[in-house]
């Protein structure tokens, strides 16, 4: 990130909060629900098995960017097996940072070689040790960490949703994080309860001890990518309301915050830890926003 680029998000910060505008700033792009794993808390996959079309793609990115939003991700299904007309996940990269957006991240479970050289950031899937990861995932564990370890980049963040099976797991993936030096951190989520997928919720008082937990490590000097201080409101429930300022695009479809905002009843259980921190942070909560502050340029890569 550059100096400039830091200056614009401030400036949007500003205004938003000053104003109470709902302008997005942050957009992902669902390339496909296509994937190679069958997960236990999935409810989105291979339930078409298409590929968005390359140029449905750049028509998307061109209207978010058009909108305001200058961080972008790539989402899937799985996005290493996305193609159409001889593009891949690179050249989307290229084309979002020649389009203007600021940065640009994607989202993998690991499964196939990490090869996404000017991604800002790599999030990788990880939901717990060996054991608990192979049991919610299928045996794919041992492959996520050769091509972890095969992996040029230094700027992968590992990304584990909580539930009923991992949920005392939250040390080991910490220490994964904090041993293996491409890791920069390690962004946690609840489980949300997708229809299926209920029965692995954690109860709110497992949704305290985790993120009593998670504050403890942090606190010691892991590297936790989340905003402890909107903590207190993510176990309380409160907090958590769509976030107009994100948006996904999926199919031509746009919903704010999330998916899960239209079915009935799941918004109040959504598990995503972003949605309650950019919610508190837009809305001015002085705690989140040096909490923010403190914990984000961590996990930048500056720009010379």
């Amino acid at each position: 990130m550059k100096i400039n680029q830091l200056l614009h998000f401030s400036a949007y910060g500003l205004k938003t909060i000053m104003k109470q505008e709902n302008h997005p700033i942050l957009g992902t792009i669902i390339l496909t629900d296509k994937c190679n794993l069958k997960c236990k808390h999935c409810a989105v996959s291979n339930i078409t098995e298409e590929m968005y079309p390359y140029s449905n793609v750049i028509s998307e990115m061109e209207k978010l960017y058009k909108m305001g939003v200058r961080i972008l991700f790539f989402s899937g299904g799985e996005i290493f097996m996305w193609k159409d007309s001889g593009k891949t996940i690179n050249d989307l990269i290229k084309r979002a940072k020649n389009m203007g957006f600021l940065i640009v991240n994607i989202v993998t479970n690991g499964t196939y070689p990490i090869y996404a050289p000017e991604a800002d950031l790599i999030m990788i899937s990880l939901d717990g040790d060996k054991r608990q990861h192979d049991l919610i995932r299928g045996e794919c564990f041992d492959k996520i960490m050769d091509n972890i370890h095969s992996s040029h980049h230094n700027n992968l963040l590992l990304y584990m949703a909580l539930n009923k099976y991992n949920h005392r797991d939250i040390q080991n993936v910490c220490d994964y994080a904090e041993n293996i030096s491409s890791i920069r951190g390690v962004s946690f989520n609840f489980h949300t309860p997708h229809p299926g997928t209920e029965y692995l919720s954690l109860s709110k008082s497992e949704k305290k001890e985790c993120c009593d937990a998670i504050a403890k490590l942090k606190k010691q000097g892991k590297p936790v990518f989340n905003l402890t201080s909107a903590f207190p409101y993510i176990c309380g429930d409160s907090g958590k309301k769509p976030c107009r300022q994100c948006v996904v695009v999926e199919k031509g479809q746009m919903h704010y915050c999330g998916r899960c905002i239209n079915i009935d009843g799941l918004c109040k259980d959504c598990g995503y830890f972003f949605a309650a921190e950019y919610t508190l942070l837009f809305r001015g909560n002085l705690k989140v926003i040096l909490d923010m502050l403190i914990t984000y340029p961590k996990y930048i890569r500056w720009a010379k």
